[in-house]
């Protein structure tokens, strides 16, 4: 009968190979263990730095699509001005503003603000995949989206017109926080990998159509659409980072690449916003309107996959 062993205390190149693969994956386990990951709750206190400027060629390009005569194509006798839009959404943002910061002014409206901005981070993180948010610092920005090229847009068939305006918002809009990402394999918190992060706006560009109230529907809106199509948007975000425990990872591409690319994301697939008219209809009555448009879309997806 043969031998019924694997290892002899002259071990063979079979033996010697399989003994060094499980060694580095012990050693792999040990450094991400305690180099990178922590086991219990993560001390928030650091502070990732705000960064409000950029290199000269983002300045640039921010500057070029800011311009109202940055029209592709087009004649200047083709748009009408948006100026006097401008102004008022101005001063709409900045009542927004102070208003988020409780009319306070100084360190005071910050830190309203900042705690207002971290409750809303926490009421919306998915549990199971991070920790608690902490945010330390917010920067709500100065300026407003410059509107431009404004283009009438007459719909024949259903005798409606709207208007098609281009927007580039450049700012210094931030945020700067610090978290967790849960790890659940092998098991449920099995281990956190702390991460900091702050995210600041560069340059957001992109052409939105408005279409005015409808007098023939039973709850009239003013609706906002961003196009589908990815060459119309452009989205330019700066960030810093740090990830891991003890030893840390600084500014990795690939998740700069990532929450670029779920921010872009989760505006495309919004696409669209309904601005409820006072008085015409509420909110719970449009929230309803869009269900059942959702619920008839749904339908027809179905049936056209028959």
């Amino acid at each position: 009968m043969g031998n019924a062993y694997i290892f002899t205390l002259q071990p063979t190149f079979t033996q010697g190979l399989v003994l060094g693969q499980v060694s580095i994956l012990v050693l792999l386990f040990f450094i991400l263990k305690y180099l990178f990951f922590v086991s219990g709750q993560v001390d928030l206190s650091y502070q990732p730095r705000l960064v409000h400027s950029g290199d000269l060629g983002e300045e640039e390009e921010t500057q070029s699509l800011l311009s109202p005569d940055s029209g592709l194509g087009k004649s200047a006798a083709d748009y009408e001005s948006a100026d006097w839009l401008n102004v008022v959404l101005q001063q709409v943002l900045n009542a927004y503003r102070t208003k988020l910061r409780d009319n306070l002014l100084g360190v005071d409206g910050d830190e309203v603000a900042r705690r207002r901005v971290e409750a809303f981070a926490n009421k919306m993180r998915p549990p199971t995949f991070v920790d608690p948010i902490k945010v330390h610092s917010v920067d709500l920005g100065t300026r407003a989206p410059t509107l431009s090229n404004a283009r009438r847009k007459l719909n024949l068939s259903l005798q409606t017109e709207s208007v098609e305006l281009d927007i580039a918002y450049s700012d210094t809009l931030s945020i700067s926080i610090s978290t967790a990402v849960l790890f659940n394999y092998p098991f449920a918190s099995f281990a956190r990998l702390p991460v900091s992060l702050t995210i600041t706006l560069s340059l957001l560009s992109t052409s939105v159509l408005v279409e005015p109230p409808s007098p023939r529907v039973e709850h009239p809106t003013i609706t906002f659409t961003v196009p589908s199509s990815p060459s119309d948007f452009i989205l330019n975000l700066k960030t810093t980072s740090l990830m891991g425990s003890k030893a840390k990872l600084a500014d990795v591409p690939k998740l700069h690449e990532l929450i670029v690319h779920q921010i872009r994301k989760a505006i495309l697939d919004k696409g669209t916003w309904k601005v409820v008219l006072p008085g015409l209809a509420s909110v719970k009555e449009v929230k309803e309107d869009i269900a059942k448009e959702q619920e008839v879309k749904a339908g027809l997806d179905r049936l056209h996959g028959l």
